[in-house]
């Protein structure tokens, strides 16, 4: 584990990733991953939609990803560059707090006696059918 490593390796690997923020360039092995399928209990296993697909990837690679998510986190909460109701992937906040301010709003709606309309929008599996390069392009 990357943990009990001494501080000269520790070292050298901050050498590493400072060489790839500088020179911009990601070491192609790292984008690779094992692909393991993983049961989900109490299904038929012969449907292939009953897996949980689990992707092992690189530790290096993962703490680089820790490392710059950190660091820009940060500056993007400072900078206002997500909106307000925005709750994923964001520190101290979670899927809870929507569901509150839902709770809230109804509660509020049916004190006043008044309507409250809502639309939920369920994207089934859509960060595997989206263009990935297309929207990475945008950003």
């Amino acid at each position: 584990m990357l943990k009990h490593l001494g501080e000269s390796s520790l070292l050298a690997i901050l050498l590493l990733f400072n060489r790839i923020w500088q020179e911009r360039v990601f070491p192609l092995s790292w984008l690779k991953a094992i692909v393991v399928h993983i049961p989900k209990p109490g299904n038929d296993k012969q449907d292939p939609n009953n897996y949980r697909p689990i992707a092992l990837t690189s530790c290096l690679s993962k703490l680089l990803e820790r490392m710059v998510s950190a660091r820009l986190m940060p500056v993007l909460e400072r900078s206002k560059w997500f909106v307000p109701s925005e709750s994923g992937f964001r520190r101290m906040r979670n899927t809870m707090d929507n569901l509150l301010k839902m709770e809230t709003a109804i509660r509020e709606a049916f004190v006043r006696k008044k309507h409250l309309v809502s639309i939920y929008f369920v994207i089934e599996k859509a960060y595997d059918r989206s263009r990935r390069y297309g929207i990475l392009r945008f950003v």
